[in-house]
């Protein structure tokens, strides 16, 4: 694996401890450090003082963090289910002046870690034998229960995101039978995290006291655990059997659901601790008892994992998955590049980069003019400034930087639930929002974006074609285009799309907006269109006939299923698109063909004219 230009920083936020590593090198951990929650004020303020304790030189040249979480990770604000921790992930990130910070949840850490883990790190239960490269599947039993997967992707694992925990416990004899009968007196829906966690072994020793009708005695998971480990309560015995039974109820239905040949492994705060009492249960048994496909769960092995620094291990294989997929072409990111290039640049070219690196997302939104103030700079000096890194202007090097910056923020989607409330459930809106934009403007492609703006300028009138939820995009495109000048119209309905479309001509562009660019109209209307000569403009998913078809496309990858609910997001990309192309052609001023044929001409207009009376 190729060496590391600087450690990387790995955090661990647990209930009652944080804990903190640097990854020197690729697999090579050192200076653990731990410290309980109860002591720090909050997470940055524990991560500054692990910094204040190592060496200067360590400490100055992390430019890369993970962090794992025990709870849900939705767009910039990150907020712990144990503690009254809270922190915005890009604050964080330009406080310790990183370049990458990422939050991923605790057991989506773990999930990554376990292709790093060695025979040492394990302990199998059982037979069977692993395949390579298949999907693994991972079980955790601690506050709750923890389900994931992991899929085999070339070189790489993807962690599946699930709440596998809360699929509904089915009993297999009568025992459990009686278990999900007590079970029901306190919960309307019974799920496996009802009985598979701390708490679960707690409601499992409930319903064990009261099948043999003695007196319900109160006893924590850890007492329950360590009683039947020295056989000093019949009760606590029955109790943990029950728990390893269902265990591998839920260990079996999970290696079926994602064919998991690649190995079921169970972590989590419970099981590890059991030893050789799991070994000897009949969770095994129960994994392999699964009707007329027990011979294939059979072959598939079970394995514990006894990896203290598991989570770690994770940690770090997600945040180098990061750093490789947000890597330009150059070898590194922009930032770490102004870094390295300081000692090359002139001294007004430094201030430019000192200005940068400390205010990176600033320097995005800004105009040159701008940038150049803050710089106390001339703006020529901009310019250069960018193309000593290899850029051929401004507008390249804020690709690169955006680029960059996105490995700083993790693109998540939050599902809204019943549960949540309405500041919950405006966040989620919003944070889904911003993580597919951040998501397309990584797509977005400089050919096809000036084919389209070219195919605009040159453009004799535009017809614009939507159906469904898209068609308010296709007016608003109308809306913004004749604002410009530019002779258009929007048609959405079938039977007078098929009429603009037999009217079109050498000359004409049609944009066609479609969320899956796979509707029979529409690609009826692209097939008219360029039989008459018209050149077409696609704003849909990359991939599908529609993009592939089309002269030009804006590639929006953001699919929503119309048939449940209306597209929400998609539809917000889609109106970007539009003023991707309303921008780009106010700025390039007036289109020849169209004032040669008596039309009006797009003449150069103010930008600010022109977003004042947008939506």
């Amino acid at each position: 694996m190729p060496r590391f230009d600087s450690p990387r920083l790995l955090a661990d936020i647990g209930s009652n401890f944080v804990r903190f590593m640097l990854e020197v090198q690729p697999g090579e951990f050192a200076r653990a450090y731990s410290r309980p929650t109860a002591d720090c004020r909050d997470f940055p303020s524990a991560v500054e003082a692990y910094l204040r304790q190592l060496d200067d030189t360590d400490a100055q040249e992390i430019l890369h963090a993970g962090v794992a979480v025990a709870g849900s990770v939705e767009g910039d604000l990150v907020r712990m289910v144990n503690l009254p921790w809270q922190f915005s992930i890009e604050e964080l990130r330009q406080r310790l002046r990183l370049d990458t910070l990422l939050v991923i949840n605790d057991f989506t850490a773990l999930a990554m870690a376990l292709p790093r883990l060695t025979e040492v790190d394990v302990r199998q239960v059982g037979g069977g034998l692993a395949r390579r490269p298949a999907v693994i599947g991972l079980l955790g039993a601690g506050g709750g229960l923890g389900v994931s997967g992991l899929i085999p992707t070339g070189e790489s694992w993807v962690a599946l995101g699930t709440e596998g925990g809360h699929a509904a416990f089915a009993p297999r004899d009568e025992r459990e039978v009686e278990l999900l009968r007590y079970a029901w007196q306190q919960h309307g829906h019974v799920s496996f995290e009802r009985l598979l966690s701390g708490p679960g072994l707690e409601l499992i020793h409930e319903a064990c006291c009261a099948r043999h009708d003695l007196p319900i005695t109160q006893r924590s998971a850890p007492q329950i655990s360590q009683r039947a480990l020295q056989d000093a309560d019949p009760v606590c015995l029955e109790s943990l059997d029950v728990f390893c039974s269902v265990l591998g109820t839920a260990a079996s239905n999970l290696a079926v659901s994602l064919g998991a040949l690649g190995g079921i492994y169970i972590g989590g705060s419970v099981v590890p601790g059991l030893g050789e009492f799991f070994d000897r249960s009949n969770f095994r048994t129960r994994f392999e008892d699964k009707g007329r496909l027990s011979d294939y769960v059979k072959a598939i092995p079970t394995f514990v994992i006894q990896e203290a620094q598991s989570t770690f291990k994770g940690i770090a294989a997600a945040l180098d998955n990061q750093l490789k997929a947000h890597r330009q072409p150059v070898g590194s990111a922009i930032l770490g590049q102004i870094r390295r290039a300081r000692s090359s640049l002139t001294p007004a070219e430094l201030r430019v980069a000192e200005h940068v690196l400390a205010h990176p997302r600033t320097v995005l939104a800004d105009p040159i003019a701008e940038i150049a103030r803050a710089a106390n700079v001339s703006q020529p000096t901009v310019i250069r400034f960018c193309r000593s890194l290899g850029c051929e202007g401004l507008s390249d090097f804020k690709l690169r930087l955006a680029s960059g910056l996105t490995a700083a923020i993790p693109v998540t989607h939050a599902q809204v639930s019943q549960e949540d409330s309405v500041l919950e459930l405006g966040a989620k809106v919003l944070s889904n929002t911003a993580s597919a934009i951040l998501q397309v403007r990584n797509q977005l492609s400089r050919e096809m974006t000036e084919r389209a703006i070219d195919a605009l300028q040159q453009a004799r009138r535009v017809s614009i074609f939507a159906s469904g939820h898209y068609c308010v995009v296709a007016k608003d495109a109308e809306y913004k285009f004749l604002r410009l000048g530019l002779p258009c119209g929007a048609y959405v309905e079938p039977r007078l799309q098929q009429l603009a479309a037999e009217l079109l001509g050498p000359g004409d562009v049609a944009i066609l907006t479609s969320g899956g660019g796979r509707a029979p109209e529409l690609l009826n209307v692209l097939d008219m269109a360029q039989a008459r000569g018209a050149k077409v403009i696609a704003i849909t998913a990359g991939q599908s006939p529609l993009a592939k078809r089309a002269d030009a496309s804006l590639v929006v990858d953001h699919l929503e299923d119309t048939t449940t609910h209306l597209p929400m997001v998609s539809r917000v990309l889609h109106l970007l698109m539009v003023d991707v192309l309303a921008l780009g052609l106010a700025m390039r001023g007036h289109a020849p063909l169209a004032a040669e044929d008596g039309a009006t001409p797009v003449t150069t207009v103010s930008l600010a004219a022109l977003t004042a009376h947008s939506r």
